[in-house]
């Protein structure tokens, strides 16, 4: 199951093909879908979790917090639309192209793909463009 949840006043455009977009990721990848929540927030409230549980006293895009346990898919995807706004100006993108990004790219390290060597982090961004040719 696929939840999409807001903290703020952000309401997701086409939820239920978005749904399906990412269900196909996961079938891609070989996974089974568990329990997948995104919540959308702004800045404030996620840079407050970053620093409650990363100790990160930074800004950023998503925070993802991973249950899956084998094949099956679970996880918290916490997503700031101030900063996907951000980001899309700085990349010259649409909004909903670097919302797509972001909700894939946390979706990709519960699959097991990684972001911290410059090798994964040229994997991950092959496998985001990759799916988002898909949506």
């Amino acid at each position: 199951m696929i939840e999409f949840n807001t903290v703020n006043d952000f309401e997701l455009e086409n939820a239920e093909h978005i749904s399906k977009w990412l269900q196909h990721v996961i079938q891609d990848e070989n996974k089974q879908l568990g329990e997948l929540n995104y919540i959308f927030c702004d800045d404030e409230y996620l840079h407050k979790m970053n620093v409650q549980f990363l100790d990160h006293d930074t800004l950023t895009d998503v925070i993802s917090f991973d249950y899956t346990q084998g094949i099956i898919i679970s996880g918290d995807v916490y997503i700031s639309t101030e900063r996907v706004v951000e980001n899309s100006k700085d990349f010259e993108v649409s909004f909903n192209d670097e919302l797509h990004r972001v909700m894939v790219h946390g979706l990709l390290h519960y699959c097991g793909y990684k972001d911290k060597s410059e090798d994964d982090q040229v994997l991950m961004r092959a496998k985001e463009n990759y799916y988002l040719e898909k949506r």
